[in-house]
């Protein structure tokens, strides 16, 4: 449990830290777009790439700036397949006073940086403010029925694995429980919240205490306060 507390905000932290790394990207883009001049280039090669497991092509291209000056440089994009062939027409962008640092115009030469550590972003973030959230609402909700719920009496039936979570290679527990509704006759099956140590054999009664909503036992919380604490 310790594990997903301090995982919400490391996602967390992380999306937000490569959403601003994105902003920066956008805006220097934009600025540099701002000042660039165009011009007519020519790839004049593909330069081979390995990582581990991939292999990707980098284009190098020559163009002429306005003064006359023969530059050469390479996209900081690559792709496999490549995106361009060797002899292939493309339109250069470029700045006056630092040419070397020439741009393909395509959109994952200009903007592949910023769309990639946004999606990122956007992905961790998401994550990390989901279990976040998840946590208050659910604090809410036993807040709620503490204070509005009805408490019924549930029969204890077992503990079982939850195996639909797994942190760090685990699995948590859950306390199961039932309860016949007087009223309509209907047997309710009740879990309890995720529980990360097997509490079997710290349960020596038969009932258990539900809190459920007046009218809607499907909203309720099992009670299980009386087992021991993990500690930190």
């Amino acid at each position: 449990m310790k594990a997903v507390s301090i995982l919400k905000y490391v996602f967390t932290a992380i999306g937000l830290g490569l959403l601003i790394g994105a902003f920066f990207s956008y805006k220097s883009t934009q600025d540099f777009l701002g000042n660039a001049l165009a011009t007519e280039g020519t790839v004049i090669e593909l330069v081979r790439s390995r990582s581990s497991d991939s292999v990707t092509y980098a284009p190098v291209v020559k163009f002429m700036t306005r003064d006359g000056s023969l530059i050469e440089f390479m996209s900081s994009s690559s792709s496999n397949p490549p995106s361009y062939y060797e002899g292939e027409k493309v339109e250069v962008l470029y700045q006056e006073f630092s040419p070397q640092q020439a741009r393909i115009n395509g959109f994952f030469s200009l903007w592949g940086v910023a769309s990639i550590l946004g999606v990122l972003g956007a992905v961790f973030s998401l994550v990390g403010l989901s279990i976040i959230l998840f946590g208050k609402l659910k604090g809410r909700k036993i807040k709620y029925l503490k204070e509005n719920g009805i408490s019924v009496n549930a029969k204890f039936t077992g503990v079982e694995l939850n195996s639909s979570l797994e942190v760090n290679g685990r699995h948590p527990y859950r306390i199961s429980a039932q309860w016949k509704n007087p009223a309509t006759s209907e047997i309710h099956i009740f879990n309890s919240e995720n529980i990360w140590f097997d509490p079997s054999d710290h349960i020596d009664i038969d009932e258990l205490t539900v809190l459920i909503e007046k009218d809607n036992p499907k909203k309720y919380h099992v009670d299980t306060s009386f087992l021991p604490k993990v500690a930190s």
